[in-house]
């Protein structure tokens, strides 16, 4: 069974795989408990051995990002926001 750990960071990898359309990415745990992401399963790791929190920020910071989605009532809000000044 996999640990809560190593679903953060495939659940991090899978993510990537859906952006970039690069269905051959692979990440990889070493003894240590450290993890590191490869382009395919055998290819030299893009990144040195990371720790869960790092190694999750690097996978999301690689590929194409998705634009955050906007609602009217969000641009609405942040309009309101510029314009209250305090008296």
């Amino acid at each position: 069974m996999a640990s809560p750990r190593s679903t953060r960071a495939s659940a991090a990898v899978d993510r990537l795989k859906l952006r970039s359309g690069n269905a051959g990415y692979s990440m990889a745990r070493t003894g240590d408990g450290l993890f590191f992401l490869s382009e395919k399963a055998g290819a030299p790791p893009l990144c040195a051995p990371l720790e869960l929190d790092a190694f999750v920020a690097f996978v999301n910071g690689q590929g194409p990002q998705v634009a955050r989605r906007v609602s009217k009532l969000d641009v609405a809000f942040e309009k309101q926001l510029v314009k209250k000044k305090p008296s």
